[in-house]
């Protein structure tokens, strides 16, 4: 899952100099810092400020937005069929929305 919306990193590096960014792998971005010769990784720091600053990607709100559909769902399913199961289910599925949603160290 992508934590990071390109458009956000790219605003940074406009607004800080860095030019020709691209993304090595999932969550790793590159780009050449000013005056430099070679690229370099955008620093962590800088990727959980912007995080902090911008918030949930589209991906995560969605992925949130449905774990909590399925909670509800699930409470009232449980409750009108007198069964756990559908508590069990929602709360399999939030675990791996949950993990899912993690930030990796980077």
């Amino acid at each position: 899952m992508k934590h990071y919306s390109i458009e956000w990193i790219e605003e940074w590096c406009q607004e800080n100099g860095w030019t020709d960014l691209f993304v090595e792998r999932r969550n790793n971005y590159w780009a050449f810092p000013p005056m430099a010769v070679m690229p370099e990784p955008i620093p962590p720091k800088v990727l959980n400020v912007i995080k902090a600053q911008k918030g949930l990607t589209c991906e995560e709100r969605w992925l949130s937005i449905s774990a909590v559909v399925t909670t509800i769902a699930a409470v009232v399913s449980s409750y009108l069929l007198k069964c756990p199961m559908p508590l069990v289910l929602a709360f399999a599925f939030d675990a791996v929305t949950m993990a899912q949603l993690e930030i990796e160290d980077i």
